[in-house]
């Protein structure tokens, strides 16, 4: 039985995690962190009457309970200290959380090969991401020219998402983008291009009316390739892709970012 501590249980994807849990024969929560409802019974809270954990105020109080799991779904300013309060603690990571930065990255790899522990990062748990990742990285190793374009509703804190994040850092370990015009001889405002990240620019739009979408447009003279995932209004695609990764990440050492890292594509 794999024990998980869950951060963010009571959130949007938290939740749906949590009643995923709930349904399996092989993993069990143990502890839960949501500021919000600290005290109470998550069953209560999530009407699943299997979830008996009681929820706690922070990982530092939850992780007195051993957990073989940590699962990171809170928000940017916690992540960091979180996931190494986890592995402080000898335990596996998992983090969807976006906004972590690569340097973030870093810091917690250094941590996590120390303790001898794996973190498996995903930006995005869902299959349809996984495929895009994969999709993208064939694409870019023919066509020298993308861009990316990172979807999200409208009181999303974090930009570019995770999902953006991610394939950006897949992108740049395969090579570096061309650009025919440099971004720094931009005429006009230098912002309208986007954000260089890994090498790759990133635009991202948040508007009422998305969940999380990301496009990676390849254009080649008199064509172009778009390819692009869209999610619906449920954490519920998400679930699957969270448990499978909870499931293999005692088999990783260090931080390892994208699902796939642990399915044989």
């Amino acid at each position: 039985m794999i024990r998980v501590c869950l951060a963010g249980a009571t959130g949007w994807a938290g939740s749906e995690l949590a009643k995923g849990i709930a349904r399996t024969s092989d993993v069990t929560l143990v502890a839960a962190i949501a500021r919000r409802h600290a005290g109470q019974r998550l069953g209560d809270i999530l009407s699943e009457p299997r979830l008996n954990t009681v929820i706690h105020t922070s990982a530092a109080e939850a992780l007195a309970t051993p957990c073989d799991v940590f699962v990171e779904y809170t928000k940017p300013d916690t992540a960091k200290s979180n996931i190494l309060a986890a592995l402080d603690h000898g335990a596996h990571v998992v983090v969807g959380t976006s906004g972590l930065t690569d340097e973030d990255f870093a810091a917690i790899d250094d941590a996590a090969r120390k303790q001898q522990r794996g973190v498996l990062a995903c930006g995005n748990f869902a299959l349809t991401v996984v495929l895009l990742q994969r999709f993208a990285e064939i694409a870019a190793r023919l066509i020298p020219q993308w861009e990316i374009l990172d979807y999200a509703h409208d009181d999303k804190l974090d930009a570019p998402s995770g999902t953006a994040r991610e394939l950006a850092a897949r992108l740049a370990r395969i090579r570096a983008p061309q650009t025919t015009v440099p971004v720094a001889e931009t005429v006009g405002e230098r912002e309208a291009r986007g954000a260089t990240l890994a090498g790759s620019q990133i635009h991202a739009i948040r508007l009422p009316g998305f969940v999380i979408s990301a496009e990676i447009i390849f254009g080649m003279p008199d064509q172009k390739l778009t390819i692009r995932h869209d999610s619906g209004s449920s954490a519920v695609p998400y679930v699957d892709g969270a448990l499978l990764a909870i499931r293999r990440v005692s088999s990783l050492v260090g931080v390892h970012r994208g699902l796939d890292t642990v399915l044989d594509l």
